[in-house]
């Protein structure tokens, strides 16, 4: 498809994530939305916003506050064929739905030796910096990268969470699609008003570089290409920014691509910073990378610690600074 001016249209994370849904649900009646006052509300955060005008009650569903009936609920209207798009209203109340996620909608391929699948959508927003309440912040990402059979996805811009959406909902096996809410409304971008999809497990070079790779994805893109830009404003070194969007399956070849390039490797997420995904990666490149090496590999992460109190969020967070710091200890080795 060729897209010109006339096809874009500018908007923030949050609007391109609705238009995915609404455009999915007119493509296809089987396409449902699931969760806490997604209908007439229209979401906590209005991502489901006007859907509820458009198909009705019996295509986006008010549910009860029970997240393990939501999941478990779409789970059987999965294997029915539907594809249902399940919200959790934040990512934190995701752990009483972990039980039918890791015992059911992940595991219904093989138990019926592929006879069914579960083509569901769980999108959860997530992330510290909005001065949320308690486990309204949480990023365990990591937990599910561990689930066999399930996909993690996680834009940080309004282009890709459309196409990223598209691609989910259409796929045959449940996807997590999560959201960071510090990207929701912090930007606008052209996003083409018709359908398209970013293929899952699929990085994207934000930033050319030739001395040192920051692998990075959600909120902590934009935190890291302004940690970048003040860098090299102020030395002569050059970075490359790979913004992974998908945290299970990593893609390997780009992650590769890049070391063997540069040489020199910083990851920044704002996971807690022990079994989060930044030690897979780090796996990773030992295992196809180690000796284009010139030196260890850094980590920027967030605190062994639960998201404090929004007082204290930007101290938890990785900052530019610490970012800056990384870079400079791997350039400097």
């Amino acid at each position: 498809m060729t897209i010109v001016a006339a096809d874009l249209k500018k908007m923030t994370m949050v609007q391109a994530i609705t238009d995915a849904m609404k455009t999915m649900m007119r493509e296809d009646d089987s396409v449902l939305v699931l969760g806490e006052d997604v209908g007439v509300n229209g979401g906590v955060f209005r991502a489901t916003d006007g859907l509820f005008e458009e198909f009705g009650e019996d295509r986006v569903i008010d549910t009860p506050l029970a997240e393990s009936g939501i999941i478990g609920t779409s789970v059987g209207l999965a294997v029915n064929g539907y594809k249902p798009i399940c919200e959790m209203q934040f990512f934190g109340f995701i752990y009483p739905a972990f039980n039918q996620i890791m015992t059911h909608a992940t595991r219904m391929r093989q138990r019926s030796l592929g006879r069914y699948t579960v083509p569901m959508v769980i999108r959860a927003p997530y992330g510290a910096g909005v001065k949320a309440p308690e486990i309204h912040s949480d990023s365990v990402e990591a937990l599910f990268t561990h689930v066999p059979g399930l996909k993690v996805v996680t834009p940080s811009n309004a282009y890709d969470a459309k196409g990223l959406l598209i691609a989910s909902i259409e796929d045959p096996d449940p996807v997590l699609f999560i959201e960071p809410m510090r990207c929701y409304r912090t930007g606008r971008l052209e996003v083409p008003e018709e359908k398209y999809s970013i293929e899952i497990g699929r990085a994207a070079k934000v930033k050319e570089g030739s001395d040192v790779t920051i692998f990075t994805w959600g909120a902590m893109v934009q935190d890291t290409m302004k940690a970048v830009k003040k860098w090299e404003t102020e030395n002569s070194s050059s970075c490359e920014i790979i913004d992974l969007r998908t945290l299970y399956p990593l893609d390997k070849k780009a992650i590769q691509q890049s070391v063997e390039k540069t040489g020199r490797v910083v990851v920044v997420h704002e996971a807690p910073e022990t079994g989060g995904v930044s030690g897979e990666i780090i796996s990773l490149i030992n295992d196809v990378a180690f000796f284009y090496l010139k030196a260890p590999v850094q980590k920027v992460t967030g605190f062994d610690t639960p998201v404090p109190v929004y007082s204290l969020e930007k101290d938890y967070l990785p900052s530019q600074a610490k970012i800056a710091e990384a870079i400079g200890r791997a350039l400097q080795y």
